[in-house]
């Protein structure tokens, strides 16, 4: 059975927020990361290198395999920032289409800056879509 790749670490979240070299996607990440922690009740962590992650919840798939995540993520990435797990909120459809500017993929949602979206409306994302996991899949 293959194994997961991205596995909760004890790396320093801090020390990988200070290490994003741009000022201002710097200075988002760490306000995202608040934001995040503040929406869900549970501190950062580093999940693989870099994910910034909150909370865990246990996953198994149809074929059988099974792992654990965090509930909701971000990363800064070459573009954009990367959140993860916010397609789970139980009204994403809503909440996104009065987000802002921002691009969707299958498992996440790109924003370029914080300034671009409606923090309000991404607390609630982040927040709803921490709860329904933990509601479908309990806490890790």
């Amino acid at each position: 059975m293959a194994q997961d790749r991205t596995k909760r670490t004890e790396a320093s979240v801090q020390s990988y927020l200070a290490a994003i070299t741009d000022r201002a996607r710097r200075q988002d990440c760490v306000a995202l990361a608040k934001l995040m922690s503040q929406a869900t009740e549970y501190p950062a962590k580093m999940w693989g290198s870099s994910i910034v992650g909150f909370g865990t919840y246990h996953y198994t798939y149809e074929s059988g395999r099974e792992g654990d995540s965090c509930l909701v993520g971000s990363s800064s990435r070459k573009g954009d920032i990367s959140v993860y797990g916010l397609h789970a909120a139980a009204d994403a459809e809503q909440l996104l289409a009065r987000l802002g500017k921002h691009k969707t993929g299958k498992g996440c949602v790109y924003i370029r800056s914080l300034g671009d979206v409606d923090v309000k409306v991404l607390a609630k994302l982040v927040g709803s879509a921490a709860a329904e996991k933990q509601r479908h899949h309990g806490a890790a």
